[in-house]
């Protein structure tokens, strides 16, 4: 029986599992009696997280002399199906800040570009079972996505080998990511509608409000960016946007 590459198994993963998930979702809708549950468009989400894809490893690229090494040194193949490994340790080596912070938002710029894409998403914080819901598709896609990113055909493992040293993978970035993408996808959320929202009804100046948008979501900042639209698009809100 012939094997699959484990990196083409984790690509159809990437498009395939939050599909079923949206179709689960669509089914316990119409059994439950609710509205049908319209179909997320799960090419175009695909199409906006490679692109993230290609904004973070063209920044490690552009950054890092070691990965860049890596590129240049070596047999592309070889080396990632050796960089490919099961950890076995918590930790990666990494700082805490990256592992603790920076994972966390890029799987909340995963999880957005999901619910970008998902027309049953409610667009803020709203403690519903219709929120919650969407919010765990955006988890599931997260937590895809952080997989791919680390030893998919696209990933640190691809690009820089990333694992070929033992200690270079660690359970951290598997569970810290898409756990922690779902926490500030929530956390983010809430201020946009607690804080942003009503700093906006009282804040003219357009620049501060662009500096509330940054510094109270930054996985929405990298989603847009994604996307192509600016970094502090809100829907319906433009910067001049009143609660008249």
């Amino acid at each position: 029986m012939p094997k699959w590459p484990a990196g083409l198994c984790l690509l159809a993963l990437f498009i395939a599992g939050p599909c079923l998930a949206d179709k689960a979702a669509a089914q316990n809708a119409l059994a439950t009696g609710g509205q049908e549950h319209q179909q997320t468009d799960i090419l175009g989400a695909v199409s906006d997280s490679l692109k993230l894809l290609l904004i973070e490893h063209g920044t490690r690229i552009a950054l890092q002399e070691k990965t860049r090494q890596a590129l240049e040194e070596g047999k592309f193949w070889p080396d990632y199906r050796r960089s490919v490994r099961f950890p076995r340790q918590w930790g990666d080596t990494d700082a805490g800040l990256i592992n603790y912070v920076g994972h966390p938002i890029h799987g909340a710029a995963a999880g957005y570009i999901w619910l970008d894409h998902d027309p049953a998403a409610p667009s803020d914080f709203r403690p519903t079972p219709a929120y919650w819901s969407s919010r765990m598709r955006a988890f599931a896609f997260s937590a895809v996505y952080s997989l791919q990113f680390e030893i998919g055909p696209l990933s640190e493992a691809s690009i820089g080998n990333v694992g070929m040293r033992p200690e270079t993978t660690g359970w951290v970035d598997y569970v810290v990511t898409p756990a922690g993408a779902l926490g500030l996808i929530v956390a983010e959320d809430a201020l946009d509608r607690y804080v942003v929202q009503w700093a906006e009804r009282r804040v003219k100046n357009p620049i501060l409000r662009i500096g509330m948008r940054f510094a109270a979501n930054p996985g929405r900042t990298m989603a847009n960016t994604a996307s192509g639209r600016l970094p502090w698009h809100r829907d319906g809100r433009p910067l001049n946007w009143r609660d008249d």
